[in-house]
């Protein structure tokens, strides 16, 4: 197979499984969340419920695609694409195993924060563009949230890169075939995680679309498949949270016995799990608390982190 064909399998492979993989998490989130809250979940459309995602989808794209009438109608339509984009461009420079990746970036990492930060504009210009008070109440809320996260996040990496001694995923990757980085890191991959639950925009900090204050939060007017876009690109940003936080500090698709790749998707599930775990389990905080832990724990560990781990790397020089 001539490397033209093997990557754009490679590309068709990795978009229809992300796509698939985030349809089947709106089933095993609410299977899930059933078994430890002790009810039913999906049961009635297919064995075991499995045809509820067909039926959403049907449900979806047979509801009205509404756009207010005061709403700027070319920025109420680009906003869901752009979650949608910067999420699936993201996967691109994941290294599944040895060899299988869209894009082998020298940089990669830099790539990954610079789309995490252009996913902002998402629910910032859908909560603008709404002409209303709720989504924009909601829009400031994820503008603030997801800025200020995203430097926790930023930060929580320096470690990993210092170890590694490169920005390339494969060699992150490789440098932790003697230690998983999540040991000597554990400060930045709990900082890390945390942010990435804030950047996900998930359960205990899903402030910016919080029913019971913001009816939806920034995209509280939407509808039809422009609400599904965001429905979906939620589901994909927790699968992409999980796959790098798998990379980066618990070595990728590194293990015994089984292919790398195996290895890979048991990391990145058991992650998966524990986003919808703790979307049944903890409570929501509110808001002040939110900016409080980020800017007065997380910063200052992130910090620490970064000045321990150098004196580390010079001392061992």
């Amino acid at each position: 197979m001539s490397h033209t064909a093997a990557s754009l399998l490679i590309v068709i492979c990795v978009l229809l499984g992300v796509l698939t993989t985030a349809a089947g998490l709106t089933w095993a989130e609410r299977r899930l969340l059933a078994l430890v809250q002790d009810r039913y979940g999906p049961n009635r459309v297919g064995r075991f419920g499995l045809l509820q995602v067909v039926a959403d989808l049907i449900k979806i794209l047979g509801k009205d695609d509404w756009v207010p009438p005061l709403a700027d109608k070319p920025l109420f339509v680009i906003a869901p694409a752009i979650v949608v984009v910067t999420t699936l461009l993201s996967f691109s420079i994941i290294v599944f195993a040895p060899g299988v990746t869209v894009l082998d970036l020298g940089v990669g990492l830099l790539f990954f924060l610079a789309l995490s930060a252009l996913s902002v504009y998402s629910a910032a210009l859908a909560g603008w563009a709404s002409s209303s008070k709720y989504s924009l109440l909601g829009a400031l809320r994820a503008a603030a949230q997801m800025l200020s996260y995203q430097v926790f996040m930023g930060l929580s990496l320096m470690g990993v890169v210092m170890l590694a001694g490169s920005f390339n995923i494969t060699e992150i990757v490789r440098a932790q075939r003697g230690m998983w980085f999540c040991i000597p890191q554990f400060a930045g991959f709990v900082i890390f995680f945390i942010a990435g639950v804030a950047e996900a925009r998930r359960l205990p900090f899903d402030l910016p679309e919080a029913e019971n204050e913001l009816v939806a939060g920034y995209h509280t007017e939407y509808s039809g498949m422009k609400f599904g876009m965001f429905y979906v690109g939620e589901y994909v940003g927790i699968t992409l949270i999980s796959a790098f936080a798998t990379t980066f500090f618990l070595g990728g698709w590194l293990g015994p016995w089984l292919p790398g790749i195996v290895w890979f998707l048991i990391k990145t599930f058991a992650f998966v799990g524990v986003f919808i775990l703790m979307r049944g389990s903890l409570p929501r905080p509110r808001y002040d608390q939110l900016m409080r832990l980020g800017w007065r724990v997380l910063l200052p560990l992130a910090l620490i982190n970064i000045l321990v781990t150098a004196a580390v790397v010079l001392a061992r020089r």
